[in-house]
């Protein structure tokens, strides 16, 4: 196994790890225990791992997109999955509403509408 493939396993081990926070945050929030200890320390670690798996995912894509090197050899199915879930990641946790509330075009259809 390369470095490149133990790489990817271990974001693909933080994204499982985020997955099961984000999953037990989801309970607590359907039990309406949202302040509960418990539910304060899987958000604090939600955040952090997800934090990390950012990160790491942006060292990868830096390393696979470096122009000075052709390293699409290395795009196999699982990086390709991980890029791909990526930005769907990226698109979801993005600040929307900052951005919408600051966008004057929205502004001026919401009062046009």
């Amino acid at each position: 196994m390369s470095y490149f493939d133990k790489y990817v396993t271990l974001i693909v081990l933080f994204k499982v790890i985020f997955i099961i926070l984000a999953a037990s945050h989801l309970y607590f929030t359907f039990k309406g225990k949202t302040d509960s200890k418990t539910d304060k320390k899987v958000v604090y670690w939600k955040e952090r791992v997800e934090f990390v798996f950012i990160v790491f995912m942006s060292i990868m894509l830096i390393y696979l997109f470096n122009p000075r090197a052709n390293r699409e050899t290395l795009l196999d199915f699982e990086t390709k999955l991980l890029l791909y879930l990526f930005g769907f990641i990226l698109l979801i946790t993005a600040k929307w509403g900052t951005f919408i509330k600051e966008n004057p075009f929205l502004k001026n259809f919401q009062e046009v509408v």
